[in-house]
C-alpha cells in the first residue's frame, strides 16, 4: 500500500538506541506500509511543517523520528521517506530536529523522487 524509504541518517539513529526501539521502529514500519489509517499516538503532522512524526516510547522517554510524504494527507499517500531521528526531551528538541531533517530532505529531493 504504501512505500516506505529510510535514510542513512535515520538509520544510524535507529541503530544506536537499542534492539528494543529498533525492533519497534521496524514494526512500526510495517504498519506504516499496510494499514492506510495509524492512529495518532503513532502517527502526526508536524505544526507549521509539511514534515510528520513517527513516536516511538520506549521506558518514560519518546524517539521520534521525523519523515515526508508524497501528499497532504497522510491516509492518501503512497510513499514516505524516514528523515532523522532524535529523543525528544523538550519540544525545543523539535526546531533543531525539523531544520535537519529539512536539509536531509532537500539533499534527498536532488538525488530521487519522493
Amino acid at each position: 500500500m504504501r512505500e516506505i524509504d529510510i535514510t542513512d541518517y535515520c538509520l544510524d539513529f535507529i541503530d544506536n538506541q537499542g534492539k528494543r526501539v529498533s525492533d519497534k521502529f521496524f514494526q512500526l514500519i510495517v504498519i506504516m506500509e499496510e494499514v492506510k489509517i495509524v492512529h495518532a499516538n503513532f502517527v502526526k503532522k508536524l505544526q507549521n511543517t509539511k514534515l510528520y512524526e513517527l513516536r516511538i516510547k520506549a521506558g518514560n522517554e519518546y524517539r521520534v523520528i521525523i519523515f515526508a510524504i508524497d501528499h497532504l494527507n497522510f491516509s492518501e499517500c503512497t510513499k514516505a521517506v524516514c528523515l532523522n531521528g532524535f529523543i525528544k526531551k523538550s519540544n525545543k528538541d523539535y526546531l533543531k530536529a525539523i531544520k535537519e531533517a529539512e536539509k536531509i530532505l532537500d539533499e534527498y529531493l536532488k538525488n530521487k523522487e519522493l
